[in-house]
This record gives C-alpha cells, sequence and structure tokens, in this order.
C-alpha cells in the first residue's frame, strides 16, 4: 500500500465521555479521539476526478470535481462528495486523485465513522493541494457535509474531536464559541470500556433531527422571556423560573440539555480531583435523563446501560452519540474488566436477544499525515 500512494492521512473515531445531546444547544462537552479511525491512502492522478476505491467493499465510485453537487444520493461516495464539495466551496483548490479508504470505526456505531471520513478526506484533498490546513477549518467544513449532504443536522463535537483531538487527553468543547481546553484523562485503576449493543440504527432515519427541531423550538419560545443565545445559558434557577411556559415534551428536552451542561462542569471538577466515583454517578444520571427527559436511547442501550451499572466494578455508564443504537461508555475498575465484560454480555443477550461487542480504545491524536513516498 505504501508504495502506491502519496500521504496516508487518518482522521479519528471519537468518544463522548460526557455531554450528549448539548453540542447543537451551545453546550460544553468532553469527547476524545480515539484510535479507531479512517484512513485515506492518496495520491495524484493529473484528472479532473476524484477515483474512490475502499478496503472493505468492492465498489469504485469517479466524482467529477466540477459536478461534486450531483452526488448526494450516491449509496457510497455521497460523504466524501460532500466533503469536498465544502472544502471548495470554502475557497480551496480541489485536485484530481485516486483515494482508498480504510475504516476501523464500526458503523452506526456511535463513535462518529461519519466524522472521521468526512475530516479525512478534507484533510487528505488539502494535504495533496499543498495546503497547510486549520484543523478547526476542516471540522466546520465537515460539519457542513454531514448536515447538507447527509441531512443530519449536527452540532460540531464529532467534526472537532475528530480532527482537533489530542492522545491521552479529553476535550472540554464550547460547542457555542469552539474554545478548548485539553484535560489529561487520568482514571487511575479505571478503564472505559466501549460497548456495541449492535442494534442497526440510522441518524438520518432516528429521531435526531426531531430533537433538534425541538430544541430549536424551545430556544425561539424562551428567548420571548430571557435574553439567551442558546439554550446552553439557561441556568437551573432560570430554567425553574420560566419552565412552564414551554409545552410536554419539550420542556424535558430542555430540562435535560440544562442538567446535561451541569453534569459536564461538574464532570470536569471529578476529573480533575481524581473522584472517579463522583464520575461514575454523572454518567448514571445523564443516561438516566437521555432515556426519560430526552427519550433518545431505546430498549437496547437501556438495556445494556443497565447491564453495565449492575456489575459491582462498574462505577457509571451511559449511552453515547446519537442514540436510538450505538454504544455505551462505562468507567470500569481495571482489575474487573474480563469478569465485566462476560458479565454484560451474558445479561444484554439475555434481556435482547443482541450479542454485545466490545471494542478497546486508546485516547488518540486526530488528524495524523504521513507522507509515503
Amino acid at each position: 500500500m505504501n508504495d502506491k500512494y502519496d500521504f496516508k492521512v487518518s482522521a479519528a473515531g471519537r468518544i463522548n465521555l460526557i455531554g450528549e445531546h448539548i453540542d447543537y444547544c451551545g453546550g460544553s462537552v468532553l469527547p476524545a479521539a480515539i484510535s479507531l479511525k479512517n484512513t485515506a491512502y492518496v495520491r495524484l492522478n493529473g484528472t479532473n476526478c476524484i477515483n474512490l476505491s475502499w478496503s472493505t467493499l468492492p465498489d469504485r465510485v469517479t466524482l467529477e470535481i466540477d459536478k461534486l453537487e450531483s452526488y448526494k444520493n450516491l449509496k457510497y461516495g455521497n460523504y466524501q462528495a460532500g466533503s469536498a464539495l465544502m472544502w471548495q466551496r470554502a475557497g480551496h483548490k480541489i485536485v484530481g486523485c485516486d483515494m482508498f479508504m480504510d475504516c476501523t470505526v464500526p458503523f452506526g456505531s456511535g463513535l462518529s465513522s461519519s466524522a472521521a471520513i468526512e475530516v479525512s478526506t478534507i484533510a487528505a484533498l488539502a494535504t495533496l493541494a499543498g495546503e497547510n490546513f486549520d484543523k478547526v477549518e476542516i471540522a466546520l467544513a465537515a460539519q457542513k457535509a454531514e448536515i447538507e449532504f447527509a441531512g443530519v443536522n449536527c452540532g460540531i463535537m464529532d467534526q472537532y474531536a475528530s480532527a482537533c483531538g489530542k492522545k491521552d487527553r479529553a476535550m472540554l468543547l464550547d460547542c457555542n464559541t469552539l474554545h478548548c481546553e485539553y484535560l489529561p484523562l487520568n482514571l487511575g485503576d479505571c478503564t472505559l470500556v466501549i460497548t456495541n449493543c449492535k442494534k442497526p440504527h440510522s441518524l438520518v432515519e432516528s429521531k435526531y433531527n426531531e430533537r433538534r427541531a425541538e430544541t430549536d423550538e424551545a430556544l425561539a419560545i424562551l428567548r420571548k422571556y430571557i435574553s439567551i443565545n442558546c439554550l446552553a445559558d439557561i441556568t437551573p434557577q432560570k430554567f425553574s423560573e420560566y419552565s412552564l411556559m414551554l409545552d410536554m415534551p419539550i420542556r424535558r428536552r430542555v430540562r435535560h440539555v440544562v442538567d446535561e451542561c451541569e453534569r459536564v462542569r461538574q464532570s470536569v471538577k471529578a476529573l480533575r480531583a481524581g473522584k472517579l466515583e463522583m464520575l461514575g454517578l454523572l454518567l448514571n444520571k445523564s443516561h438516566e435523563s437521555l432515556s426519560k427527559n430526552y427519550e433518545v436511547t431505546g430498549r437496547e442501550l437501556d438495556a445494556l446501560a443497565f447491564a453495565a451499572q449492575c456489575h459491582p466494578l462498574c462505577l457509571g455508564s451511559r449511552m453515547m452519540g446519537g442514540g436510538f443504537g450505538g454504544c455505551t461508555v462505562s468507567l470500569v475498575k481495571t482489575s474487573g474488566l474480563d469478569d465485566f465484560k462476560h458479565y454484560v454480555y451474558e445479561k444484554y443477550e439475555n434481556e435482547t436477544g443482541y450479542k454485545a461487542e466490545f471494542y478497546d480504545v486508546a485516547i488518540s491524536d486526530g488528524i495524523t499525515v504521513e507522507k509515503l513516498r
């Protein structure tokens, strides 16, 4: 592979320790880039086309650079086309190339395979064009591709973490200002365990966009009474004062946003102080709110989180990502990892019939570029 291509450009999948469904509400979140990645092997081809191929598919797709907007409905290659188009519209040169994609982020897992594909595509195109790219600009262009091409009205967290992550660091990202503080992810005698419920899901087909619309509606209503820029600006006290202006279920959606923002603040304090039991409790409370207030979990994710929470060496567990399928993140005593996995696997399968899958991941850098020849 290395002798066929000019560059190897990777972007990371991501976990989110806490701060779910608040990035598009202007909240602060606590994600980290992981060692599961999408890697684009690329070389110039001297044409006006991007030729795509994949390690996991027999398909070959050619994108004409002058017609990128016409590929939205492709079965394969639409993410790459959308990413290239948004980068082009931002004023950057797109050069003809051959691009071979190798993705180790499980699709539909809630670990942001789409963000990894979008970010790595743009970074690869910028690298081939000889640009010294800005990672935040890439993240913003990738987010536009997700919204305008893939049809998921997402926030910035996934693309930002995929592009800007740092090894062994969590990211305290203010999604309103894009200010990011990197925090050492010191978990002491604990390990983060990522578990896939294995229920197929799609954010486009799920209620993700519906939740986004509900929060937009809530913001418009509350702005009649409070001067706020985003829902994350609402303090618990202000919510208590004005919550009755909102009908159900929108009131519950905002309750989640307000409380989740506070849980992020408390989680950062717990992480800095090494109070992992407190962090675990906050993970449990986050899942409960995502289930009851935001209603984005479903039977499988609830069963998986509950199975994890029942294990004596698990400090906390919650769903992660858009919901309606995908993964949980659990904080587990390292000494009990094998027993934890065995226990959760059996309990979850007995409850749902699905066979959970566990991923061993390291906290990783976001975009990496390696010159191959």
